[in-house]
Protein backbone atom coordinates (compact mmCIF):
# COMPACT_ATOMS: atom_id res chain seq x y z
CA UNK A 1 0.00 0.00 0.00
CA UNK A 2 1.12 3.56 -0.71
CA UNK A 3 -0.13 6.91 0.54
CA UNK A 4 -1.27 9.63 -1.85
CA UNK A 5 0.64 12.81 -1.00
CA UNK A 6 -0.33 14.43 2.29
CA UNK A 7 -3.73 12.73 2.36
CA UNK A 8 -4.84 9.77 4.45
CA UNK A 9 -5.59 7.70 1.34
CA UNK A 10 -3.66 4.42 1.38
CA UNK A 11 -4.01 2.57 -1.91
CA UNK A 12 -2.61 -0.21 -4.04
CA UNK A 13 0.27 1.19 -6.13
CA UNK A 14 -1.95 0.86 -9.20
CA UNK A 15 -5.16 2.78 -9.91
CA UNK A 16 -7.85 1.26 -12.12
CA UNK A 17 -8.64 3.45 -15.12
CA UNK A 18 -12.38 3.80 -15.51
CA UNK A 19 -12.27 5.39 -18.96
CA UNK A 20 -13.08 2.02 -20.57
CA UNK A 21 -16.27 1.42 -18.56
CA UNK A 22 -19.14 1.93 -20.99
CA UNK A 23 -16.74 2.15 -23.92
CA UNK A 24 -14.56 -0.91 -24.64
CA UNK A 25 -16.03 -2.69 -21.60
CA UNK A 26 -19.80 -2.98 -21.27
CA UNK A 27 -21.43 -3.05 -17.84
CA UNK A 28 -21.18 -6.82 -17.19
CA UNK A 29 -17.52 -6.80 -18.30
CA UNK A 30 -16.84 -3.72 -16.15
CA UNK A 31 -18.32 -5.51 -13.14
CA UNK A 32 -16.09 -8.53 -13.78
CA UNK A 33 -13.04 -6.28 -14.15
CA UNK A 34 -13.74 -4.43 -10.92
CA UNK A 35 -14.31 -7.72 -9.08
CA UNK A 36 -10.95 -8.99 -10.34
CA UNK A 37 -9.10 -5.83 -9.33
CA UNK A 38 -10.86 -5.82 -5.94
CA UNK A 39 -9.20 -9.12 -5.04
CA UNK A 40 -6.16 -7.01 -4.15
CA UNK A 41 -6.53 -4.72 -1.11
CA UNK A 42 -6.43 -0.97 -1.57
CA UNK A 43 -8.48 -0.69 -4.76
CA UNK A 44 -8.68 2.83 -6.17
CA UNK A 45 -10.77 3.68 -9.22
CA UNK A 46 -10.08 6.68 -11.41
CA UNK A 47 -12.93 8.09 -13.50
CA UNK A 48 -14.31 11.46 -14.65
CA UNK A 49 -17.58 13.16 -15.42
CA UNK A 50 -16.41 13.37 -19.04
CA UNK A 51 -15.92 9.59 -19.41
CA UNK A 52 -16.95 8.58 -21.99
CA UNK A 53 -18.61 11.35 -23.94
CA UNK A 54 -16.54 10.45 -27.03
CA UNK A 55 -18.74 7.39 -27.56
CA UNK A 56 -21.63 8.16 -29.95
CA UNK A 57 -24.77 8.86 -27.96
CA UNK A 58 -22.91 9.51 -24.69
CA UNK A 59 -22.64 12.86 -22.87
CA UNK A 60 -20.23 11.87 -20.08
CA UNK A 61 -20.81 10.25 -16.72
CA UNK A 62 -21.45 6.79 -18.17
CA UNK A 63 -18.32 5.39 -16.51
CA UNK A 64 -19.33 6.89 -13.14
CA UNK A 65 -22.80 5.35 -13.47
CA UNK A 66 -21.37 1.88 -14.07
CA UNK A 67 -19.10 2.22 -11.03
CA UNK A 68 -22.14 3.32 -9.03
CA UNK A 69 -24.11 0.29 -10.17
CA UNK A 70 -21.19 -1.97 -9.21
CA UNK A 71 -20.98 -0.45 -5.74
CA UNK A 72 -24.73 -0.81 -5.29
CA UNK A 73 -24.48 -4.49 -6.20
CA UNK A 74 -21.65 -5.00 -3.67
CA UNK A 75 -23.09 -3.95 -0.28
CA UNK A 76 -20.41 -2.92 2.18
CA UNK A 77 -17.76 -2.48 -0.50
CA UNK A 78 -17.75 1.33 -0.59
CA UNK A 79 -15.54 1.76 2.48
CA UNK A 80 -12.90 -0.52 0.95
CA UNK A 81 -12.58 1.48 -2.26
CA UNK A 82 -11.04 4.87 -3.03
CA UNK A 83 -13.17 6.65 -5.62
CA UNK A 84 -11.53 9.43 -7.64
CA UNK A 85 -13.39 11.42 -10.26
CA UNK A 86 -12.92 14.70 -12.11
CA UNK A 87 -14.84 17.87 -12.87
CA UNK A 88 -14.99 20.00 -15.97
CA UNK A 89 -15.66 17.80 -18.99
CA UNK A 90 -19.30 16.67 -18.85
CA UNK A 91 -21.22 17.86 -21.90
CA UNK A 92 -23.62 19.84 -19.69
CA UNK A 93 -21.10 21.01 -17.08
CA UNK A 94 -17.94 22.18 -18.79
CA UNK A 95 -15.27 24.32 -17.21
CA UNK A 96 -14.38 25.13 -13.62
CA UNK A 97 -16.54 28.10 -12.67
CA UNK A 98 -17.62 27.77 -9.02
CA UNK A 99 -21.26 27.01 -9.77
CA UNK A 100 -20.21 24.44 -12.37
CA UNK A 101 -17.82 22.70 -9.96
CA UNK A 102 -20.52 22.53 -7.27
CA UNK A 103 -23.10 21.14 -9.68
CA UNK A 104 -20.63 18.71 -11.24
CA UNK A 105 -19.67 17.26 -7.85
CA UNK A 106 -23.29 16.64 -6.92
CA UNK A 107 -24.03 15.08 -10.31
CA UNK A 108 -21.02 12.77 -9.96
CA UNK A 109 -22.08 11.77 -6.44
CA UNK A 110 -25.54 10.88 -7.74
CA UNK A 111 -24.16 8.74 -10.57
CA UNK A 112 -21.66 7.05 -8.26
CA UNK A 113 -24.34 6.43 -5.65
CA UNK A 114 -22.13 7.59 -2.81
CA UNK A 115 -22.06 10.37 -0.24
CA UNK A 116 -18.45 11.46 -0.81
CA UNK A 117 -15.73 11.60 -3.43
CA UNK A 118 -12.42 10.49 -1.96
CA UNK A 119 -10.25 12.39 -4.45
CA UNK A 120 -11.77 15.09 -6.65
CA UNK A 121 -9.70 16.28 -9.58
CA UNK A 122 -9.80 19.51 -11.51
CA UNK A 123 -9.60 17.72 -14.88
CA UNK A 124 -8.04 20.50 -16.93
CA UNK A 125 -7.00 24.04 -16.08
CA UNK A 126 -9.69 26.57 -17.00
CA UNK A 127 -7.97 29.85 -17.92
CA UNK A 128 -11.35 31.54 -18.34
CA UNK A 129 -12.02 31.36 -14.59
CA UNK A 130 -9.84 33.14 -12.00
CA UNK A 131 -7.87 30.43 -10.23
CA UNK A 132 -8.80 31.74 -6.78
CA UNK A 133 -12.47 31.10 -7.63
CA UNK A 134 -11.81 27.52 -8.73
CA UNK A 135 -9.57 26.78 -5.74
CA UNK A 136 -12.20 28.16 -3.38
CA UNK A 137 -14.94 26.10 -5.04
CA UNK A 138 -13.01 22.85 -4.57
CA UNK A 139 -12.12 23.76 -0.99
CA UNK A 140 -15.76 24.48 -0.24
CA UNK A 141 -16.69 20.94 -1.29
CA UNK A 142 -14.24 19.62 1.32
CA UNK A 143 -15.82 21.88 3.97
CA UNK A 144 -19.23 20.52 2.98
CA UNK A 145 -18.06 16.93 3.39
CA UNK A 146 -18.78 16.02 -0.24
CA UNK A 147 -15.09 15.69 -1.14
CA UNK A 148 -12.27 14.39 1.04
CA UNK A 149 -9.20 15.46 -0.94
CA UNK A 150 -8.38 17.59 -4.00
CA UNK A 151 -6.22 16.74 -7.02
CA UNK A 152 -4.95 18.64 -10.07
CA UNK A 153 -4.90 16.95 -13.47
CA UNK A 154 -3.05 18.36 -16.49
CA UNK A 155 -1.90 21.51 -14.67
CA UNK A 156 1.39 23.24 -15.46
CA UNK A 157 4.04 23.78 -12.81
CA UNK A 158 3.27 27.48 -12.77
CA UNK A 159 -0.42 26.94 -12.19
CA UNK A 160 0.24 24.34 -9.49
CA UNK A 161 2.42 26.87 -7.69
CA UNK A 162 -0.25 29.51 -8.11
CA UNK A 163 -2.99 27.23 -6.70
CA UNK A 164 -0.87 26.51 -3.62
CA UNK A 165 -0.11 30.19 -3.10
CA UNK A 166 -3.81 30.97 -3.22
CA UNK A 167 -4.61 28.10 -0.83
CA UNK A 168 -2.04 29.38 1.67
CA UNK A 169 -3.19 32.98 1.36
CA UNK A 170 -6.91 32.23 1.62
CA UNK A 171 -6.64 29.32 4.09
CA UNK A 172 -8.10 26.82 1.66
CA UNK A 173 -7.74 23.06 1.50
CA UNK A 174 -4.71 22.38 -0.71
CA UNK A 175 -4.39 19.65 -3.35
CA UNK A 176 -2.67 16.39 -2.47
CA UNK A 177 -2.23 14.80 -5.91
CA UNK A 178 -1.25 15.50 -9.50
CA UNK A 179 -2.28 13.54 -12.60
CA UNK A 180 -0.12 13.98 -15.72
CA UNK A 181 0.30 11.91 -18.85
CA UNK A 182 3.48 9.92 -18.20
CA UNK A 183 4.98 6.67 -19.43
CA UNK A 184 8.15 5.20 -20.88
CA UNK A 185 7.30 6.85 -24.21
CA UNK A 186 5.85 10.10 -22.80
CA UNK A 187 8.38 11.63 -20.44
CA UNK A 188 7.63 15.34 -20.62
CA UNK A 189 6.47 15.24 -17.00
CA UNK A 190 10.08 14.82 -15.90
CA UNK A 191 11.07 18.26 -17.21
CA UNK A 192 7.68 19.86 -16.74
CA UNK A 193 5.73 19.46 -13.53
CA UNK A 194 7.68 16.84 -11.57
CA UNK A 195 9.61 19.46 -9.62
CA UNK A 196 6.36 21.19 -8.70
CA UNK A 197 4.84 17.89 -7.58
CA UNK A 198 7.86 17.24 -5.38
CA UNK A 199 7.88 20.79 -4.05
CA UNK A 200 4.27 20.51 -2.87
CA UNK A 201 4.40 16.84 -1.76
CA UNK A 202 1.86 15.82 -4.39
CA UNK A 203 1.32 12.13 -4.99
CA UNK A 204 1.51 11.53 -8.74
CA UNK A 205 -0.92 9.16 -10.47
CA UNK A 206 0.04 9.12 -14.17
CA UNK A 207 -2.55 8.39 -16.85
CA UNK A 208 -1.79 6.73 -20.21
CA UNK A 209 0.69 4.68 -18.19
CA UNK A 210 0.70 2.02 -20.92
CA UNK A 211 0.55 4.54 -23.77
CA UNK A 212 -2.88 3.45 -25.03
CA UNK A 213 -1.80 -0.19 -24.98
CA UNK A 214 1.48 0.29 -26.84
CA UNK A 215 3.50 -0.65 -23.76
CA UNK A 216 1.49 -3.82 -23.25
CA UNK A 217 3.40 -5.31 -26.19
CA UNK A 218 0.30 -5.96 -28.29
CA UNK A 219 1.68 -3.84 -31.13
CA UNK A 220 4.81 -4.99 -32.98
CA UNK A 221 6.51 -4.12 -36.26
CA UNK A 222 4.31 -5.60 -38.93
CA UNK A 223 1.61 -6.54 -36.41
CA UNK A 224 -0.81 -3.79 -35.41
CA UNK A 225 -4.15 -5.35 -34.44
CA UNK A 226 -7.22 -3.22 -35.03
CA UNK A 227 -8.94 -1.76 -32.00
CA UNK A 228 -10.33 1.39 -30.44
CA UNK A 229 -6.86 2.56 -29.35
CA UNK A 230 -4.88 1.80 -32.50
CA UNK A 231 -5.04 5.40 -33.69
CA UNK A 232 -3.51 6.82 -30.52
CA UNK A 233 -1.00 3.98 -30.08
CA UNK A 234 0.24 4.30 -33.66
CA UNK A 235 2.15 7.50 -32.82
CA UNK A 236 4.68 5.27 -31.04
CA UNK A 237 5.35 3.07 -34.07
CA UNK A 238 8.82 4.58 -34.39
CA UNK A 239 12.41 3.44 -34.03
CA UNK A 240 12.37 4.73 -30.46
CA UNK A 241 9.11 2.95 -29.68
CA UNK A 242 10.32 -0.40 -30.99
CA UNK A 243 13.59 0.08 -29.07
CA UNK A 244 11.63 0.55 -25.84
CA UNK A 245 9.62 -2.60 -26.53
CA UNK A 246 12.76 -4.60 -27.23
CA UNK A 247 14.22 -3.55 -23.88
CA UNK A 248 10.93 -4.31 -22.13
CA UNK A 249 11.04 -7.78 -23.68
CA UNK A 250 14.52 -8.40 -22.26
CA UNK A 251 13.59 -7.28 -18.76
CA UNK A 252 10.28 -9.14 -18.84
CA UNK A 253 12.04 -12.36 -19.86
CA UNK A 254 14.49 -11.99 -16.97
CA UNK A 255 11.59 -11.83 -14.51
CA UNK A 256 9.19 -14.19 -16.23
CA UNK A 257 6.80 -11.25 -16.29
CA UNK A 258 4.49 -9.61 -18.79
CA UNK A 259 5.68 -6.59 -20.74
CA UNK A 260 2.88 -4.49 -19.24
CA UNK A 261 3.98 -5.43 -15.72
CA UNK A 262 7.51 -4.20 -16.42
CA UNK A 263 6.37 -0.94 -18.02
CA UNK A 264 4.22 -0.15 -14.99
CA UNK A 265 6.94 -1.22 -12.55
CA UNK A 266 9.36 1.22 -14.22
CA UNK A 267 6.82 4.01 -13.87
CA UNK A 268 6.06 3.13 -10.25
CA UNK A 269 9.79 3.43 -9.47
CA UNK A 270 10.03 7.03 -10.73
CA UNK A 271 10.28 9.95 -8.26
CA UNK A 272 6.92 11.30 -6.97
CA UNK A 273 4.89 8.50 -8.62
CA UNK A 274 2.66 6.61 -6.18
CA UNK A 275 0.24 4.73 -8.42
CA UNK A 276 0.14 4.54 -12.22
CA UNK A 277 -3.35 4.44 -13.73
CA UNK A 278 -4.02 1.54 -16.09
CA UNK A 279 -7.18 0.14 -17.58
CA UNK A 280 -8.21 -3.27 -18.85
CA UNK A 281 -10.97 -4.27 -21.23
CA UNK A 282 -10.72 -8.02 -20.49
CA UNK A 283 -10.42 -9.88 -17.21
CA UNK A 284 -7.45 -11.86 -18.50
CA UNK A 285 -5.47 -8.59 -18.65
CA UNK A 286 -5.86 -7.92 -14.93
CA UNK A 287 -3.19 -10.29 -13.52
CA UNK A 288 -0.38 -8.58 -15.46
CA UNK A 289 -1.49 -5.18 -14.19
CA UNK A 290 -1.69 -6.34 -10.58
CA UNK A 291 1.68 -8.07 -10.89
CA UNK A 292 3.28 -4.66 -11.51
CA UNK A 293 2.52 -3.64 -7.93
CA UNK A 294 5.07 -6.10 -6.49
CA UNK A 295 7.57 -6.36 -9.36
CA UNK A 296 10.89 -4.82 -8.32
CA UNK A 297 13.30 -3.99 -11.11
CA UNK A 298 17.04 -3.81 -10.53
CA UNK A 299 18.88 -0.49 -10.85
CA UNK A 300 20.48 -1.77 -14.08
CA UNK A 301 17.08 -2.70 -15.52
CA UNK A 302 15.60 0.66 -14.61
CA UNK A 303 18.59 2.40 -16.20
CA UNK A 304 18.33 0.31 -19.38
CA UNK A 305 14.66 1.19 -19.80
CA UNK A 306 15.29 4.86 -19.08
CA UNK A 307 18.09 4.89 -21.65
CA UNK A 308 16.06 3.08 -24.30
CA UNK A 309 13.25 5.61 -23.97
CA UNK A 310 15.47 8.70 -23.91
Amino acid sequence: MVRIGDSDLDVLPLAVGGNVFGWTADEPTSFALLDAFAEAPGLSIDTADGYNRWVPGHVGGESEAIIGHWLAARPGKRDDVVIATKAGRHADLQGLAPATVAAAARASLARLGTDRIDLYWAHFDDPEVPLEETAAAFSRLVDEGLVRWIGLSNYSAERIDEWFAIAARDHLHAPVAHQPGYSLVERGFETGTRDAAARHHLGVLPYYALASGFLSGKYRPGHQPEGERLGRASQYFTERGWRVLATLDEVAAAHGAAVASVALAWLRAQPTVVAPIASASRVDQVPALLASTTLELTPDELAALTSASA
